[in-house]
């Protein structure tokens, strides 16, 4: 064998080996200080709290059955959208039953808007009854939406409206012990026309309302397409987000299928101090069990 064909077979070889040890490692990798995930059960053990957005996962399924679905493969908590016309009593056996905690649910939709004075009775009176149904659940947030644009208003003027309306219910909230995560959206994919969108405008509701409990629901996806700089942007903003959710972009699926670096951004969210839930606000790409594997990988850094 001559010297060049024996150059070419170690590194034939070694290419190889590296490919199989990266395959292996996508299939069970070990996170620092706990096991290799578990192939049925990849989300038990992961250092982020993922919390599974019912209304995406495991949609043909009763919704009590889903949160045992999302039990079953390590969520340990979930969240969802309004909660009237949701059976809450059975929602409260099926996590007494898994262990499962609440994390939020949707408090005050897109319309009527918080963005119009003329809904602002109307919003007090469902938070008030919001937070009575977080109390059922045990839940300690509840979404909140500013809604869509009003013909002749300016985006400032609305944004003040908004703030009024927070200020309106944030002593509801405070005495409830539940906090009002505000949450920005994005206008170029999801959301055209609505009112709020990326973190400045979003911390600058949040802190002219001035309370404790009255927060933002930082959704890494609407932020990546409003802004980039996910980074960036969460150490500008940590101090005023009270809860997180992902998906990748494009198609709004799970970490590992578009371009959003999750391992990093996820690694930076913990640098903060941020120890909360992250809501998996996505469509799964594939059945939900090979989907979560995708989500596991991503909190591997």
């Amino acid at each position: 064998m001559n010297q060049l064909n024996r150059r070419s077979m170690l590194a034939a070889g070694a290419a190889l080996l590296g490919a199989g040890s990266i395959a292996g490692a996508r299939q069970s990798s070990p996170r620092p200080g706990t096991a290799a995930i578990d192939d049925q059960v990849p989300l038990r053990g992961t250092k982020t709290r993922f919390a599974a957005n019912l209304e995406m996962w495991w949609g043909s399924l009763p919704f009590p059955e889903r949160i045992r679905a999302a039990s079953a493969i390590g969520f340990t908590a979930f969240e969802f959208w309004p909660w009237r016309n949701k059976d809450l009593t059975k929602i409260a056996e099926a996590m007494k039953e898994t262990g499962m905690a609440c994390a939020q649910f949707t408090g005050w939709g897109f319309t009527p808007g918080m963005n119009d004075a003329a809904n602002h009775a109307k919003l007090e009176q469902e938070i008030v009854d919001g937070c009575a149904a977080a109390k059922l659940l045990g839940a300690k947030m509840m979404c909140v939406v500013a809604g869509n644009d009003i013909a002749g208003k300016s985006q400032a003027e609305m944004h003040d409206t908004v703030i009024a309306g927070l200020k309106r219910v944030a002593k509801i909230a405070e005495d409830s012990d539940v906090i009002l995560i505000l949450e920005p959206m994005n206008v170029r994919v999801d959301h055209k026309g609505h009112c709020l969108y990326g973190s400045p405008a979003a911390i600058k509701i949040v802190r002219a309302v001035g309370s404790t409990h009255v927060k933002i629901n930082w959704d890494l996806y609407h932020m990546h397409i409003s802004e980039g700089d996910l980074c960036g942007h969460l150490r500008e903003g940590i101090k005023d987000l009270a809860y997180v959710q992902l998906a990748d972009h494009p198609g709004r699926t799970e970490p590992g299928t578009g371009e959003i670096h999750y391992n990093r951004v996820l690694k930076e969210l913990s640098a903060l101090g941020y120890n909360g839930y992250v809501g998996v606000e996505c469509n799964p790409s594939k059945p939900e069990l090979e989907a979560a594997r995708g989500l596991a990988l991503a909190d591997i850094w």
